[in-house]
């Protein structure tokens, strides 16, 4: 017998997914727990399991269309010896609307990945007519069997104008092709050839640039950087934010970071100025714990700001996806080492796009180092829900007054936005200055430590 698998919600209420990848075709042979398909929802891309054994009769979607939850995405022929194995035990039941019951509620799919189906409904609508049928007593009409095309020979048919219906299938398959298409195209009619009239002299006209279209590329926005924009609007309309600046000398910082790659207790891990500003504002944190807080609005009315005795660090990630922001747990609480170590582990599973909703979830404070693209500062808008963001600019070797002369010296900017309803000018003038101070000065983070 045919058993289905359903997309499941792999976030946190996350309503559909692009299926990036398929890992079967039919005719696999698939056992209970192998990953089946690559999907990416607005958080992350993640690799779906597949709950049961058995041989894979469909693939109900090809590779970059987008499915809701809830929709079947593979289905699986199942051995029929012996009682059916019981479907897998949803986390949280929530009502959709299947076709058949045309708006009665069923459970949802059960989560294989991530935290677990948001407590709410996902409605359908129930297909037209479907229930003026039943209600007379009389079968619904028989439903006009679809030409069967890809979504591209679909568009190219209608960008043609061509009738889909009308067209002969030339594979045995009766899959209409690009081919198909282009020959059903009616050749335009031959009109007889006029001899032209006798000019003084042909002036040759330059053609007209084109502004239909035709230079322009449309990317479909969605997955990480849909959920990104909507982030970033609503952060940067909610949260007044004010972002203040300072330009440090790096130098012994720099030095710093050179002495730590040859140090043994560092070796085989990420050591870079990252890591050292990163370090330097969890002591900024420290001395200044105000500023890990977070803006709650209240479920009465009743606005109150949360005071966070945890540090979870954000680190900017650029990836092909988009902008994430993955963040490392308790920070504060890693020696060095530790925290070289966290950073290389989150920007390498970043960069292969391996980073779970899990890992992007109760950040307080970031760091987005605008820098490494030779940027000198910015004004970094604050991720929901987090009270400050630093950027971090390149460090450049400047001319710089150092003990009373003028010197070549590596110098940055750095450029610290935050929520100006729960950290006021003052605490945010005190966090970035201690930032600045521990970076010209880093054996201050042994003293202030």
């Amino acid at each position: 017998m045919a058993r289905e698998f359903k997309m499941p919600d792999v976030g946190e209420g996350l309503t559909e997914a692009e299926i990036l990848k398929w890992y079967v075709q039919p005719g696999d042979t698939v056992e209970d727990g192998q990953v089946v398909c690559e999907v990416e929802t607005a958080k992350a891309a993640v690799e779906l399991p597949i709950p049961f054994d058995g041989v894979v009769k469909e693939l109900c979607f090809p590779e970059g269309t987008t499915v809701d939850v809830g929709q079947v995405i593979i289905s699986v022929d199942v051995a029929s010896d012996g009682p059916a194995a019981p479907e897998p035990e949803p986390v949280v039941q929530a009502p959709v609307e299947t076709e058949a019951e045309a708006g009665e509620p069923q459970g949802r799919q059960p989560v294989l990945v991530g935290y677990g189906v948001a407590e709410t409904s996902t409605k359908r609508r129930a297909r037209k007519g479907a229930g003026t049928a039943a209600a007379n007593g009389t079968a619904a009409p028989a439903v006009e069997q679809r030409p069967l095309a890809k979504p591209p020979v679909r568009k190219l048919a209608k960008d043609l104008g061509v009738d889909l219906a009308a067209v002969i299938p030339s594979s045995p398959d009766g899959i209409i092709t690009r081919e198909d298409v282009h020959a059903a195209v009616a050749p335009a009619p031959e009109v007889p050839a006029q001899a032209p009239a006798p000019v003084a002299a042909a002036v040759p006209v330059a053609p007209a640039p084109s502004y239909d279209g035709v230079r322009e590329t449309r990317v479909p926005v969605k997955g990480v950087r849909k959920a990104t924009a909507q982030a970033m609007i609503g952060s940067a309309f909610t949260a007044p934010h004010v972002t203040e600046f300072v330009t440090v000398d790096v130098t012994r910082t720099m030095k710093l970071v050179e002495e730590l790659k040859a140090d043994k207790d560092m070796q085989g891990l990420r050591v870079n100025p990252l890591l050292l500003i990163s370090k330097a504002l969890l002591v900024a944190i420290k001395r200044n714990p105000e500023v890990n807080a977070a803006w709650d609005e209240g479920h009465d009315g009743k606005a109150e700001i949360v005071q966070k005795h945890y540090v979870n660090l954000g680190i900017a990630a650029a990836t092909p996806r988009g902008l994430i922001v993955p963040n490392i747990k308790d920070a504060h609480a890693k020696t060095l080492p530790e925290l070289a170590s966290s950073l290389g582990e989150l920007v390498a599973t970043a960069r292969e796009g391996r980073t779970s909703p899990a890992a992007m979830q109760g950040g307080t404070v970031t760091i987005t180092n605008v820098g490494v693209f030779g940027v000198d500062t910015g004004t970094p808008i604050l991720n929901p829900g987090e009270s400050a963001i630093l950027a971090v600019g390149a460090i450049k070797l400047q001319p710089w007054v150092h003990k009373g002369k003028v010197k070549p010296r590596q110098v940055t900017t750095l450029a610290l936005s935050f929520d100006h309803r729960l950290v006021d000018g003052e605490l945010g003038s005190k966090v970035l200055a201690d930032v600045a101070a521990v970076l010209e000065r880093p054996k201050r983070l042994i003293t202030w430590s």
